[in-house]
C-alpha cells in the first residue's frame, strides 16, 4: 500500500515536507509524489538497501558506554529533508555574516580588545571562559581568521522561524556523515537525482583543501597537509580518516609529528622527516601541545604552538578559537554583528537567559520546568536539562548547579522543533530534527548546500545527537520552480 499523505499528521509542529495534511510544500512535491508511487514492499526494500550500503561503506560512529568504545552503524532515514533554494539563500547569507563577526571577535579578544573597552561584551565573560587561551594573546593568524571551520546548529520553531541554536568552533564534526548521507541517498533514489535539481555537496572536501592551502606558510599549489587525530578510539575517527583520504592529506597522530630546531613541523616517515605546512587538527586545545597547555598530554606535539606563532605552520582551527564556542558568548553574537559589521542579524538567536545575571537567574529558577538549561561548554547533548521532560529531583539538582556556578549556565525556552516524515517501526511518523551546515572561512567563505540533518529517532524526543540515540537524513536544497 503506497504512502497516504492525507493520513500523515505533523500537527502541531512545522513540517519540513508537508504544509498541511495531504498537501506537500512546493519544494518537496517531487519526493512526496515519488514516495506515493511506491508500495510498502518497495519502500522497505529501499530502506534495507540503505542499511546494506551503510555497512558496506563502513559508515560508523563510536559510542562510549560502560567504559567501552562501541562502533555502531550510522543511523539513517531514507526520506530526505527538503529546503527551498530561495529560503536557503537567506540562511546562507546569515551564516556567512555570523562567521565573519565571530572571527572578528576572536581576533579582537586576543589583540586590541575593543569590544570590551566599548562595553559591548563584559570582560569578565572572557576572564572566566574555559576556552580563553592566554597563550594566544598577540597572535595574528593568516587573513585574521581563527575559526576556519564552523558547524552552526539551526532549528526551526512552530511558526517556521529559523534560529541559530549554537555555534561549534573548536573541532566541529559531522560533515563526513553529510557527504555519506548523499551517497547513500543516491543509491536508494537514483531516479530522483536524474529528474530533480538538487544542489550538490560533493565539493566540500576540495573547498576544505583549498582553504587549508590558503593558510600554508609556503606558497605552493599543493602544500603538505595533515589531519591530526587523537586516534582510532575517538568517536569521530571515521570522519578524520574520511576527510584525509578525500583530500589526499596525511592522517597523523601526535607521535607522528615533531618540531625541529627551525620551528618547522615535520612528519616522521620511513624515508626520514618531511615538512608539514598545514595541520587540520581534530584535537582540543588542552591536548595540542604539552609545552603550552596540558603537560601530561600524549596526543599533541611538543612545540606546536611555538611553530604556529612564528608562522611556520598553519593550524585550523587556530588555537584559542574555542573562546567563541561558549553558550554565554553565543548570546552576544547579534551585538557582535552590529558592532563589527554594522548590520542586523539575518538569522536570529534563540531567546536566551544568562544565569550569571541575577534577575535572569531568578527567572530561570522559577521556571525550570518550562526551560532547556545548558552548560556553557558541553556538547553532544550532555549535561543539559530539558525542563518539560525532567523530574522534580533533576530540577532541584540543576537549581543547585546554577546557584553554585551561574556563569556556566544559560537557559532557553523549549522550542517546538520542526519535524519531518521519518520511517519508524510504527510506520511513517513525524520526528523532530535540526540542521548543522558547515562554513569554511579563509580567503573566501563557503557554506555547504544544506548540511547534516540530525533526527531525534525516539518519539517525542528533542535530543538529536547520535550519542543520545539520534539519526540523520540527507538534506536537499531544491528550486521550487524546478
Amino acid at each position: 500500500m503506497p504512502i497516504d499523505w492525507k493520513a500523515y499528521d505533523p500537527s502541531p509542529f512545522y513540517d519540513e515536507l508537508i504544509e498541511a495534511r495531504g498537501r506537500p510544500r512546493a519544494a518537496a512535491r517531487r519526493i512526496t509524489d515519488y514516495l506515493s508511487s511506491l508500495d510498502d514492499a518497495e519502500i522497505q526494500a529501499r530502506k534495507l538497501a540503505a542499511e546494506h550500503a551503510i555497512v558496506e561503506m563502513g559508515i560508523s560512529f563510536t559510542v562510549y558506554a560502560e567504559g567501552e568504545n562501541i562502533d555502531r552503524a550510522w543511523p539513517f532515514d531514507i526520506i530526505p529533508r527538503v529546503i527551498a533554494r530561495r529560503e536557503w539563500a537567506r540562511i546562507e547569507a546569515g551564516l556567512v555574516q555570523r562567521m565573519t563577526a565571530l572571527n572578528c571577535f576572536i581576533d579582537d579578544v586576543y589583540n586590541a580588545q575593543r569590544i570590551f573597552a566599548d562595553g559591548v561584551v563584559p570582560e569578565y565573560v572572557i576572564a572566566e571562559s574555559k576556552n580563553f587561551r592566554k597563550q594566544c594573546l598577540g597572535a595574528s593568524p593568516p587573513h585574521r581568521v581563527w575559526a576556519h571551520v564552523c558547524g552552526s546548529d539551526l532549528v526551526r520553531d512552530r511558526d517556521g522561524t529559523v534560529y541559530v541554536l549554537e555555534d561549534n568552533l573548536r573541532v566541529p564534526s559531522g560533515v563526513s556523515y553529510m557527504l555519506e548521507n548523499r551517497q547513500v541517498t543516491k543509491r536508494v533514489f537514483p531516479e530522483l537525482f536524474e529528474s530533480t535539481s538538487i544542489l550538490p555537496v560533493d565539493e566540500y572536501t576540495s573547498q576544505l583543501f583549498d582553504m587549508l592551502a590558503a593558510i600554508s606558510p609556503r606558497p605552493q599549489d599543493y602544500p603538505s597537509v595533515a589531519v591530526l587525530t587523537p586516534g582510532i578510539y575517538n568517536s569521530a575517527y571515521f570522519e578524520h580518516a574520511f576527510l584525509a583520504q578525500r583530500m589526499g592529506a596525511h592522517l597523523v597522530e601526535g607521535a607522528d609529528l615533531c618540531v625541529g630546531d627551525d620551528d618547522c613541523v615535520y612528519m616522521r616517515t620511513i624515508s626520514g622527516l618531511e615538512r608539514v605546512d598545514v595541520i587540520y587538527r581534530r584535537i582540543d586545545d588542552d591536548f595540542l601541545d604539552p609545552e603550552a597547555f596540558r603537560s601530561d598530554s600524549l596526543l599533541g606535539v611538543p612545540g606546536l604552538m611555538r611553530a604556529w606563532r612564528r608562522g611556520k605552520v598553519g593550524l585550523a582551527n587556530a588555537p584559542g578559537a574555542g573562546v567563541a564556542d561558549d553558550k554565554v558568548i553565543y548570546t552576544y553574537v547579534p551585538a557582535m554583528i552590529e558592532y563589527y559589521l554594522d548590520q542586523d542579524s539575518i538569522i536570529p538567536n534563540v531567546p536566551t537567559f544568562r544565569c550569571v545575571d541575577a534577575k535572569e537567574r531568578a527567572h530561570v529558577l522559577e521556571r525550570l520546568e518550562e526551560l532547556v538549561v545548558k552548560p556553557a561548554n558541553e556538547s553532544g547533548g550532555y549535561g543539559m536539562l530539558v525542563g518539560p521532560q525532567s523530574t522534580k529531583k533533576q530540577r532541584a539538582e540543576f537549581a543547585q548547579l546554577i546557584e553554585k556556578d551561574p556563569r556556566n549556565y544559560i537557559a532557553q525556552p523549549t522550542l517546538g522543533l520542526s519535524v519531518a516524515p521519518t520511517l519508524c517501526d510504527e510506520g511513517l511518523e513525524p520526528r523532530h530534527l535540526d540542521l548543522r551546515p558547515f562554513i569554511l572561512q579563509g580567503v573566501r567563505t563557503d557554506v555547504t548546500a544544506g548540511g547534516l540533518t540530525r533526527v531525534a529517532m525516539r518519539k517525542g524526543s528533542l535530543v538529536v545527537n547520535s550519542s543520545q540515540g539520534g539519526g540523520s537524513k540527507d538534506t536537499w536544497i531544491v528550486d521550487e520552480e524546478d
